[in-house]
């Protein structure tokens, strides 16, 4: 691994880390979060999704967060869109990237999305083609790339199948989901590695679950694989509902604590990053689910 190269995180606590939340976080406070992300340097932020609020009332209101959080140079606004209404309403909004999502599990793509894994990448065709034609990049979520709550393990041939069919669309990037946490370094290594071997590292990010500890574990497999592009969220926001104790992403905090101490270049400030985490947990009212955040504040 070269210890000089640069690694890009993608914050996905105000989506991802929010959209479960049982009680809707307000606005202000989206807003207040993603703006503490960005001023800690973190220049890849998933500030919600156009997603039905009948479905996802955690993240109605955002296209209030995108006019609050104005475009700036060096810092990509993106957000979750299931389909074409979607889609539009992210551009009005002007959103600077837009991700669509599948799985590698027909049971939790028929229990999540309402459609086979077929249909559903069938119905982001006109989606890619609309936001590419309008300038806009567009990432693509593999859930289950390491297990599915109802199918338990997923052939790795079916997370490169969905990868390399999401590519074709004209997906710039994807990203592999451990949806429930269930992954394991080796697993992970060669699930990735399968992956890059199909559709390029260049096309390939991870985004680990920490259910079972092992989040940075899977992350530091994958570097040695020459991935440079990683998921996480503040204070290890979210988790997956269909996931019985499920304890949420990989935290940015713990990430860029560990990338940190291999000599990764992240451009992301340590402290900044605690403390937006520490103030979002407040509004929450539960402590940070950051180790990292919890040790240096203990000291």
């Amino acid at each position: 691994m070269s210890r000089a190269s640069a690694v890009t995180v993608v914050e996905v606590g105000p989506r991802d880390g929010l959209q479960n939340e049982p009680t809707p976080v307000p606005v202000d406070d989206r807003v207040r979060l993603v703006e503490d992300l960005a001023a800690a340097g973190l220049r890849r932020i998933e500030v919600g999704s156009f997603v039905s609020p009948k479905w996802v009332p955690q993240m109605a209101g955002t296209d209030a967060v995108l006019a609050r959080v104005p475009a700036r140079a060096g810092l990509v606004r993106s957000v979750l869109v299931p389909n074409e209404v979607g889609l539009q309403a992210a551009l009005a909004a002007g959103a600077d990237e837009v991700a669509v999502f599948a799985a590698a599990s027909e049971t939790f793509s028929r229990t999540n999305t309402n459609g086979s894994i077929a249909d559903v990448l069938a119905r982001f065709q006109p989606v890619a083609d609309a936001a590419r034609a309008a300038g806009v990049p567009v990432r693509g979520y593999v859930s289950c790339a390491l297990g599915c709550p109802y199918e338990g393990a997923v052939p790795v041939s079916a997370v490169v199948d969905v990868a390399e069919r999401l590519v074709a669309l004209g997906v710039r990037e994807v990203s592999l989901g451990d949806t429930i946490g269930v992954g394991t370094p080796d697993g992970a290594k060669a699930m990735t590695a399968a992956v890059i071997g199909a559709i390029g590292v260049e096309r390939v990010a991870v985004h680990f679950h920490d259910t079972y500890g092992q989040a940075l574990a899977n992350v530091l497999a994958c570097l040695d694989l020459g991935v440079r592009v990683i998921d996480s969220a503040v204070a290890g926001l979210g988790g997956c509902p269909y996931a019985i104790g499920a304890s949420g992403n990989l935290a940015t905090e713990d990430l860029v604590y560990m990338l940190e101490g291999l000599g990764l270049d992240t451009g992301v400030d340590l402290d900044a990053v605690i403390r937006a985490g520490e103030r979002i947990s407040q509004v929450l009212g539960r402590p940070t689910g950051s180790k990292t955040a919890r040790a240096r504040t203990s000291r």
